[in-house]
């Protein structure tokens, strides 16, 4: 942490994990609770300086820079009861060097906090690990989706995952459960999605042509339509993997959805009476699971090819689906 002064000027040097970064961006992680219109304007004004230099707010910062601030007051630090609000807790790792980590997110918990959930997955992990200079997600899960989640180790990662990911690059498969019929066993679906939100200030999703463009591939794995589901009141059950060839929110969710097939579990697209039915034959979260990561390596180009398996209790469900077709 850089300490700032609020009677005199700071002197503050850039660290290696801190450079490529915009001087405003730079400032505002720094000066908390200072808005960013003020910090425009003490560049503007001269008041920062770049080694010793005016400098604008776009200017690009880099390891060994001295940055001058002139006295300013930031938010005072949190109260211990805040700051002790993210429990420490380590994850499953599938991989980790000293510029990655890549684990397996369980469901229910949020990749951070906000909207109503004081902490996730990156301030637990910063917690439990207090000698870590840099660690920053380099994309999201949502809380009710579990499997392979990246972060980053160090910026210049961050920063080569961003562009990959920009580039559509690195390829994510994801296992989904989808409660009807699909009549095709492999088939791609583009239908561009729409960001709005909901009745309650959810954040949701739309098929429209005014959202981005989304494309996925979804193949399917197994159809489940035995004697068990008719008697909790449901057809058809399809096990599918979808491949997400553009990362939009809630973009799987969405386009089973637009198929007739919406997500077993899923309570914001998903059939709530089938969903109630799920949970008798003992579904009791949405099923959908990041399963595999293929990517180069951000810093050494090497090829990656990360897999986490279905979580036991999505595991031990399509068991039980397979072990009751087979006794049909």
């Amino acid at each position: 942490m850089h300490a700032i002064r609020k009677d005199s000027v700071s002197l503050i040097a850039v660290a290696e994990h801190e450079e490529g970064q915009r001087l405003d961006n730079y400032l505002i992680k720094i000066l908390k609770g200072v808005p960013k219109s003020h910090i425009h304007r003490i560049i503007r004004a001269g008041e920062v300086r770049l080694n010793k230099k005016r400098c604008k707010p776009d200017n690009r910062i880099q390891a060994g820079d001295t940055v001058r601030i002139p006295p300013i007051r930031t938010a005072e630090k949190q109260r211990p009861s805040e700051s002790q609000a993210a429990p420490a807790r380590e994850f499953d790792i599938v991989y980790e060097d000293d510029a990655l980590l890549v684990i397996n997110k369980p469901s229910g918990v949020a990749v951070h906090g906000g909207s109503g959930v004081s902490f996730g997955v990156i301030e637990q992990i910063r917690r439990a690990r207090p000698e870590a200079r840099y660690l920053e997600l380099v994309h999201r899960l949502d809380k009710d989706t579990s499997g392979l989640l990246m972060i980053a180790k160090k910026r210049s990662a961050l920063v080569k995952l961003h562009e990959a990911i920009r580039n559509d690059h690195p390829k994510k498969i994801y296992l989904a459960l989808g409660v009807g019929r699909l009549p095709n066993d492999r088939f791609h679906v583009k239908l561009p999605l729409f960001k709005y939100t909901g009745a309650q200030g959810e954040k949701m999703v739309r098929v429209s042509e005014d959202g981005q463009s989304a494309h996925t591939i979804f193949r399917v794995l197994n159809r489940f339509s035995d004697g068990l589901l008719h008697q909790v009141g449901l057809s058809d059950l399809t096990l599918v993997e979808a491949t997400l060839k553009t990362g939009r929110t809630h973009q799987i969710r969405v386009h089973l959805q637009s198929q007739d097939c919406p997500i077993a579990g899923d309570e914001r697209y998903g059939d709530y009476q089938a969903n109630k039915r799920l949970q008798k034959l003992g579904l009791k979260r949405m099923f959908l699971h990041a399963s595999e990561l293929h990517l180069a390596h951000p810093l050494t180009g090497e090829k990656l090819i990360l897999k986490a398996p279905l979580p036991q209790e999505l595991a031990q469900f399509v068991l039980m689906l397979e072990n009751q077709e087979k006794a049909v």
